[in-house]
């Protein structure tokens, strides 16, 4: 016979066992598990609430109960019946991270493939792209070179691409766009499988005046090279009150080529005559190095090299003369860095509205279904202890801008001509 104390012992490791088996049983059941069966929403929901789970810099997810937001908006997920339908449930999950850089994006968006074109350089998982979406596994997009802005359930140019089809029809900042060969305008399904061909935009300038038909023929865009060839386009010197104001827009900072492109001209370029820069950062997208600012804060030799004709050629590594930036709600992450440090280090005045406050670090991440996620998996100090994540840049000199039926008008960047302008003659 076995003793009192065995059998206590058997039954208390089968109760251990049994409590055991219990808790790895609640551990499966708190891991997102997705069935065979499920949609591809729900498949796409899943991946994106997990991606946020393991990748997102804050493992407190900024205050929030990441896991209950998943039980409150996956059955939303399971009901969409688009992929448009999906992205809003998804993103309206996002915000509630109350962070930037942290976003849902499908094809049917211009920012899909620009933030690609941004992240494909230098991320392995991006260099095969979705084949349902890229058959050629190259990466470009059919447009005509906008960014649009929805305001009161209407649309607008909020900015045009210098040297784009857009801009060689003639659209301007604050168009309202009505629609694209008689349907409603859509920054991407206007223009697909319509390269080379002609697009009517229905057109309103202002609020009282009548429709008007421009016609814009759509190409591809090449995200790798096109904010590039963009800055490439922009840069120029305008004569102004008898100075030459050098001029430069750059759409994005994310790649040292914007860097490399924007010395050269100041150095050996187009911008070698003028007498001062505007450095225009507004919209378009960040991602400028640390070293950006230091061709103005920078010292050393000149050099003058001069050939047998015995001209004397001056070539100066620096930018010693004044230098206005202008920023705006569009000017995000490292552009807002560079205010900072252009106020911080009084390199020159800042001009235009206040930046977002979008200053984390995000990393894009493709779905099982080709969309794209982008999520903030590092967060960004400043100087040690300052943070401009949902702070922002306050500019020096404020100009208020409305895009709204602005007929082209722009004095924001009128306003940063006249500045420099002023500085020159003083």
């Amino acid at each position: 016979m076995h003793s009192p104390f065995k059998r206590f012992t058997k039954t208390r490791a089968w109760i251990a066992g049994i409590v055991a088996a219990s808790l790895v049983l609640l551990g499966w059941l708190t891991i997102p598990m997705i069935s065979q069966a499920a949609s591809p929403q729900t498949k796409t929901f899943e991946q994106a609430w997990k991606t946020v789970n393991d990748s997102f810099f804050d493992p407190k997810f900024n205050g929030v109960d990441w896991q209950a937001l998943r039980e409150k908006y996956s059955p939303q997920a399971a009901q969409a019946q688009s992929t448009d339908d999906l992205a809003v449930v998804v993103n309206v999950m996002l915000s509630e991270l109350k962070t930037s850089h942290t976003r849902f994006y499908t094809p049917n968006e211009t920012a899909y493939y620009q933030l690609l074109g941004i992240f494909q350089p230098r991320s392995r998982e991006l260099k095969n792209l979705p084949k349902e979406i890229f058959p050629k596994n190259k990466l470009e997009y059919n447009g005509i070179g906008i960014f649009t802005k929805a305001i009161a359930n209407k649309t607008f140019i909020s900015g045009v691409l210098e040297g784009s089809p857009a801009a060689q029809a003639g659209l301007q900042l604050g168009d309202e766009l009505l629609s694209a060969d008689g349907r409603p305008f859509h920054p991407v399904r206007s223009f697909a499988g319509k390269v080379g061909q002609k697009v009517v935009l229905q057109v309103q300038r202002s609020a009282t005046s009548a429709p008007q038909d421009i016609a814009v023929t759509p190409k591809l865009l090449d995200p790798l090279t096109l904010f590039l060839d963009v800055q490439r386009a922009s840069t120029r010197i305008v004569q102004q009150e008898g100075k030459k104001i050098g001029y430069v827009h750059l759409w994005s900072y994310a790649g040292d080529q914007y860097q490399e492109q924007l010395e050269e001209d100041l150095i050996y370029g187009k911008l070698r005559e003028a007498d001062g820069l505007v450095l225009d950062l507004r919209d378009g997208w960040g991602g400028a190095p640390l070293t950006a600012l230091n061709i103005y804060t920078a010292r050393g030799p000149s050099l003058t090299s001069i050939p047998r004709s015995g001209d004397r050629n001056l070539i100066k590594a620096q930018w010693n003369k004044p230098v206005v930036m202008i920023v705006n709600e569009g000017s995000r992450s490292a552009k807002e860095i560079l205010a900072y440090g252009f106020q911080q280090y009084k390199i020159g005045t800042v001009i235009g509205s206040k930046t977002p406050g979008a200053v984390v670090a995000g990393r894009a991440f493709l779905m099982q279904d080709g969309n794209l996620l982008y999520v903030a998996v590092a967060d960004v100090y400043l100087d040690g202890n300052q943070r401009l994540e949902g702070k922002g840049v306050t500019p020096d000199i404020e100009v208020p801008m409305t895009i709204e039926y602005a007929q082209g008008k722009d004095p924001q960047k009128e306003k940063a001509i006249a500045t420099l302008v002023q500085q020159l003659k003083r």
